[in-house]
């Protein structure tokens, strides 16, 4: 992802903003600091579109889950807590 200063990023903006606008985000910063991600309204985070349904599959929950466990939770907190 391209990084760009703030002083060049207001000198060339148009060319930046269709840039991302085409799917290319870029980044400005201030001092070699980074301050904002610019990227397309319509394209979603890239977290949100890695975490749909990752984990679809790789475990599976018992049907007692709910009831897990319980003995012991009683003795130590007493069955009339």
């Amino acid at each position: 992802m391209q990084t760009v200063n703030i002083h060049n990023a207001k000198t060339n903006l148009s060319r930046l903003v269709d840039q991302a606008a085409k799917g290319e985000p870029f980044i400005i910063a201030k001092a070699g600091k980074p301050m904002v991600k610019v990227v397309p309204i319509d394209q979603p985070a890239s977290a949100q579109m890695r975490r749909i349904g990752f984990m679809v599959g790789q475990f599976s929950v018992p049907d007692d889950f709910d009831h897990m466990g319980r003995e012991e939770i009683e003795q130590l907190f007493g069955a009339n807590a």
